[in-house]
């Protein structure tokens, strides 16, 4: 096994996210008080939260959960559904069960770095590059190149963390015909879901449309809820579940009670939650359409088709990675700067930022990112 890197994108945050007084690149969108979400409970679920026994919970999840999660599916029942501490545990996982020394891995680029480094502390991998001039789309003939006769797994990100795409329907169907004619797994990081613009179009559920899709969802990005830790894999292959299941033993055995009963709490006012912050990503889209129109010469906008991040270009002389640090040094607004994302297997960009824009705070943020410019 080789050991796994630095997460340069977490040890940024480590240092800035709680000090920086603007939080101008969070991948989440604007989060809730308890008091806030146990006013959408149901009176049975208000109750069952009051009396929860804080004892062991169900290693697969709690019951109630799966329902809720398999609710969000078009195909998948409870059984499909295995829950873990948070996303980053599902990707883990999953890594370490489908994958194994010997086989070979085919990575989209740019992506969250785990999704890279875990797979490359296994087995060999290769990298294929969303274009940027191609509207950050994904050439599904270089991922046909890129298989190998041991090529296991196929891993993807829609939308796109950093940049906001969601992959057009027809090249989402041909990836997953690919996959199909050669038994690849399709492992879809689906953690922006149904997050984006109120007009917005979302790829189906990769586990609905294909018998080896593994699709990866959390309770901390679409629905604001990160302090649950709950994330989930869903996946129609339940011998694979059940040893993903058996691997959770050595690292988390099982969820917090209460972050259970409380994300199912969620789920089921999802489309409540999920309102919300499609109206908050509207306004705050458009504020960021005015601000970028603002300074054509500093920045190149592009806008995102779903989540709450988008990843703009930094056209300043000094570079993208002297802005952010003088930024946040300044005017305490956070960005993060490409370094973060990138990689060792393709070639990324250098000249680009994560921006969010899925709290209530955008508009402020921007004020002062505005002063900081006009300076």
């Amino acid at each position: 096994m080789t050991s796994l890197p630095d997460f340069r994108l977490e040890t940024w945050f480590s240092r800035w996210e709680f000090a920086a007084r603007y939080h101008l690149t969070a991948s989440d969108a604007q989060s809730m008080s308890l008091a806030e979400l146990l006013a959408l409970a149901g009176p049975g679920d208000r109750e069952a939260f009051e009396s929860l026994h804080l004892g062991y919970t169900h290693t697969y999840g709690a019951p109630g959960l799966r329902d809720a999660i398999a609710a969000t599916y078009e195909q998948r029942t409870p059984e499909d559904v295995l829950c873990f501490a948070g996303a980053e545990e599902g990707l883990y996982i999953a890594m370490r069960v489908l994958l194994e020394p010997g086989d070979h891995a085919i990575v989209v680029t740019p992506c969250y770095q785990s999704a890279e480094t875990v797979p490359l502390s296994i087995c060999e991998v290769t990298g294929v590059a969303l274009d940027p001039d191609d509207d950050w789309s994904l050439d599904i003939d270089k991922v046909a190149a890129a298989i190998q006769p041991n090529t296991r797994m196929v891993s993807i990100n829609f939308p796109h963390n950093p940049t906001g795409k969601i992959l057009e329907r027809e090249r989402f169907d041909a990836l997953v015909a690919l996959c199909r004619k050669h038994g690849i797994w399709l492992f879809s990081d689906e953690v922006y879901h149904s997050l984006g613009p109120s007009d917005g179009t979302h790829l189906p559920h990769a586990a609905d449309v294909y018998e080896r899709g593994l699709s990866l969802g959390v309770m901390s990005k679409a629905y604001g809820l990160p302090g649950l830790r709950i994330g989930w894999i869903a996946c129609a292959d339940r011998a694979l579940l059940q040893r993903m299941e058996r691997y959770k033993h050595y690292l988390s055995i099982c969820n917090a009670g209460p972050s259970e009963l409380l994300a199912s709490i969620a789920l089921k006012a999802g489309s409540t939650i999920l309102q919300r912050h499609r109206e908050r990503i509207d306004r705050n889209l458009a504020i960021l359409d005015e601000f970028f129109a603002r300074w054509p010469e500093r920045f190149q906008w592009y806008r995102a088709d779903g989540g709450c991040i988008a990843f703009p270009r930094y056209l300043g002389a000094e570079g993208v990675e002297t802005f952010a640090a003088d930024l946040v040094e300044r005017a305490g607004v956070l960005l993060l700067p490409a370094s973060n994302y990138r990689s060792e297997l393709t070639p990324t960009p250098t000249d680009r930022f994560r921006i969010g824009f899925g709290r209530a705070d955008c508009a402020e943020a921007i004020e002062a990112l505005d002063r900081y410019l006009g300076k």
